[in-house]
């Protein structure tokens, strides 16, 4: 009987040919993507399904005339308003001189300039207000009191101080954008890890050191929240802004079509803040993820 062969070779499988390739290492994550991203054309798809269901609800609501066309503007009537306000028609360009997308500029540069100056001064505010507690007890009433104040309630004071140019509107849009940054890095700086910044104290770091290494960087999460709600708060306040000598300017657009009762035109104003609105709030989440990519992971 021929001696059996050892226990190696009795349990090794077939050797492989010399010339055969081992397979691909499976790509990591690749499983994870395919359901976010049906989740991602779900999600979509459900949103374009209900935009599609409310504009057909607005179509069947002019269709059946239960309001008169100047209080609710058909659909058509207010994409032909569109345009109307996007070029020239009959010899008249856009609406009093200027296009839909020149009102919305310039709208827009006004946001810019008095919210971005409203942000940094909030900033400044919250860092102070949340590092030092003599600074916190001096100036958070006066915070807490503006951030209470509509901004038509002090827009009548700003005309009266610096006139009916560009001047009063910045300051509005600033007044309006400053509280909610100062308030929440004021929060986010007081609350900063103890555990962190103790460590950091015991190596010898100085406190400017600790603020902008430690502090800053673990409230900035927080910080770009309080950032997206002053520029949500600044849009939003831009139509008060732009009562007084408002044109051009989408919401002196709005001001004066509401005069002659154009109400198409009022509602395209609307919707043309609307969707820039969403635009400058998506471009700010975006901004958010990619400096603190930790948001929701600590």
């Amino acid at each position: 009987m021929p001696p059996s062969p050892p226990l190696r070779e009795r349990t090794a499988g077939p050797a492989a040919p010399p010339d055969a390739v081992p397979p691909d290492p499976p790509v990591a994550g690749a499983g994870r993507r395919r359901p976010e991203r049906a989740a991602l054309l779900r999600r979509i798809g459900l949103r374009v399904l209900a935009l599609a269901v409310l504009l057909g609800l607005w179509q069947t609501v002019t269709a059946l005339q239960l309001w008169s066309p100047v209080l609710v503007p058909s659909p058509a009537a207010v994409w032909q308003a569109l345009l109307e306000t996007s070029g020239t028609h009959d010899g008249v360009r856009g609406y009093q001189g200027h296009t839909l997308v020149e009102h919305l500029g310039i709208s827009l540069r006004r946001i810019l300039i008095g919210a971005g100056a409203g942000v940094a001064a909030g900033l400044v505010l919250g860092v102070l207000m949340g590092t030092l507690p003599w600074v916190r007890v001096v100036l958070e009433p006066a915070v807490a009191f503006l951030r209470t104040l509509p901004p038509l309630a002090y827009f009548s004071l700003l005309i009266i101080w610096f006139g009916i140019d560009e001047a009063p509107k910045l300051w509005l849009l600033a007044i309006a954008a400053m509280p909610p940054v100062a308030v929440a890095t004021a929060s986010a700086v007081a609350s900063a890890p103890t555990a962190l910044v103790e460590a950091a104290r015991a190596i010898g770091a100085r406190r400017r050191q600790v603020v902008t290494s430690v502090v800053l960087p673990s409230a900035l999460p927080e910080i770009l929240v309080g950032v997206r709600l002053a520029f949500g708060i600044a849009y939003s306040s831009v139509v008060a802004a732009e009562t007084v000598n408002g044109l051009p300017g989408i919401g002196g657009l709005i001001r004066d079509a509401q005069r002659y009762n154009q109400s198409d035109t009022v509602v395209l104003g609307l919707f043309a803040i609307g969707v820039s609105g969403l635009l400058i709030d998506a471009a700010l989440r975006l901004l958010s993820d990619r400096l603190a990519p930790w948001r929701g992971h600590t």
